[in-house]
């Protein structure tokens, strides 16, 4: 649970803001959106980082995960492809200590070498 003097953003996610849900999972659109249609999809239980979900926290945010990633291609036809990642730490880049993924839809051209993906989070790797 969020602590009443610090609370969680996501924890506190208006219900109007949410798009896609299931039993243990949500999905709101990111705030500050790498692409167009970059959503974030959490479990409905605070916890720090990915290493803390259950086995069915897992499951239920996989479940997300293919529902937003459905909804933004029958949205977006540009979109071709995605990154789905999670940060799980300080050192690996978290600033939001409540567990999320990133959707980052991806369109031809966005960049002009996608070889790597991820891995260019890290400059000259």
């Amino acid at each position: 649970m969020a602590d009443p003097n610090n609370p969680c953003a996501f924890c506190t996610t208006p219900p109007e803001r949410v798009i896609a849900v299931n039993h243990l999972a949500f999905a709101i659109n990111d705030g500050f959106p790498a692409t167009k249609h970059h959503a974030l999809v959490m479990p409905k239980r605070h916890v720090s980082d990915y290493f803390d979900l259950t086995a069915e926290e897992i499951v239920a945010c996989h479940e997300v995960i293919k529902v937003v990633r459905g909804r933004i291609m029958a949205d977006d036809p540009t979109v071709k492809a995605f990154n789905v990642g999670v940060n799980a730490g300080a050192i690996a880049g978290q600033t939001v200590w409540h567990c999320h993924f990133h959707v980052i839809p991806r369109r031809e051209g966005d960049v002009p070498d996608p070889r790597g993906g991820v891995r260019h989070v890290i400059p000259r790797k």
